[in-house]
This record gives structure tokens, C-alpha cells and sequence, in this order.
């Protein structure tokens, strides 16, 4: 008999989505908390319950469970709902510190948080639209 091999996606590393949502939720809270995230902030609308949902509904996806980003706001389209912006490394850096503080904060350690760091970091740099 053949042994079927199976790789936990990084949704079910994390969690799955309770995880998620606590892990936006907490994301968001430090960004309105934490005086270091002033800057990441205040480039944000005042009302945070539309980035809290689809951020919540792109990682779902992203880190491999259903897609919810896409029925209800199409195609992510990551780099281009953000060229409004101006994303510098200032605002990539305050943004992957915030997300990186979650993470620890949420208690994801070892080979999923370095994989999730490195997959942020490279998302988060392709963001940039801004030299500095």
C-alpha cells in the first residue's frame, strides 16, 4: 500500500480561521495601540472595519485555506489596490513590524513563523511604489 504523503498548508499551521481573525484582529489593535505604529496609522482610514475584514479575508486565502477575498471583492489585485498609497520602505518595515508583533504575540513560533516572515517580507517589498 502507498503512503500518501500530507503538508499542512500554513492555515492549518496557524490555526485555521479563528486563528486568522484573532491574528488580524490583534494586528490591527497594535497598529492602534503602540506609538511605534503611529506613522502605519495614520495612512490608514479612520474607520478600521473594512481593512480588518479584508485583510482577514485575503490571508484566509493566502495562507491556503478557502478563498473568501475573491467571491465578494474579486481578484486581490494586491500591488494595484494599493498604488493610492505611497508605500516606502518606512511603511513596508513599520507594517511587517506590526505583523511580525502579532505573530509573536499570538504565539506562532519556529519553521511556520520564519516561513510566514519571509513570505510577508517579500509581499510587503513588492508593495513598495516609493524609493524610500
Amino acid at each position: 500500500m502507498d503512503q500518501v504523503m500530507t503538508v499542512e498548508t500554513s492555515f492549518e499551521q496557524i490555526g485555521g480561521i479563528k486563528c486568522i481573525r484573532e491574528l488580524v484582529d490583534h494586528f490591527y489593535d497594535l497598529m492602534e495601540l503602540e506609538e511605534g505604529y503611529a506613522h502605519l496609522r495614520s495612512i490608514h482610514s479612520q474607520d478600521l472595519s473594512n481593512s480588518r475584514e479584508r485583510l482577514y479575508l485575503f490571508l484566509v486565502g493566502w495562507l491556503g485555506g478557502p478563498d473568501l477575498y475573491s467571491p465578494v471583492h474579486g481578484h486581490p489585485r494586491l500591488r494595484a489596490r494599493h498604488l493610492p498609497f505611497a508605500i516606502g520602505i518606512k511603511e513596508r518595515d513599520q507594517w511587517l513590524a506590526c505583523m511580525f508583533q502579532a505573530l509573536n504575540d499570538l504565539g506562532v513560533e519556529g519553521e511556520l513563523a520564519t516561513k510566514l516572515h519571509e513570505a510577508f517580507f517579500k509581499t510587503g517589498d513588492w508593495m513598495r511604489n516609493q524609493q524610500g
